[in-house]
């Protein structure tokens, strides 16, 4: 599955490999169909975040999240060409 980060430390150790590639990453975080809704791709509501700022913007139609190369989050559409990080 795809790294989701549930504190700080998971986060800042996932953008460092984001860092590294110099590519943004899809995390394991969609948004669901209620508005305002994200989750891990289990389904378990999200215990973390980090949003950039004024995001999440998609309005629905970005289901995706991704991460910035600051660490920050990101709505995005799911069919991005993405650096995709597994959980570790």
């Amino acid at each position: 599955t795809f790294a989701a980060p549930k504190n700080e430390e998971e986060n800042k150790a996932i953008m460092d490999i984001v860092k590294q590639y110099n590519q943004y990453a899809y995390l394991g975080i969609r948004k669901g169909e209620t508005s305002g809704q994200v989750k891990y791709l289990h389904g378990m509501p999200l215990s973390y975040s980090n949003w950039h700022q004024h995001e999440p913007n998609g309005k629905g139609k970005e289901k995706c999240v991704e991460m910035y190369t600051d660490g920050t989050w990101n709505d995005k559409k799911c069919n991005m060409y993405r650096l995709t990080i597994c959980e570790f």
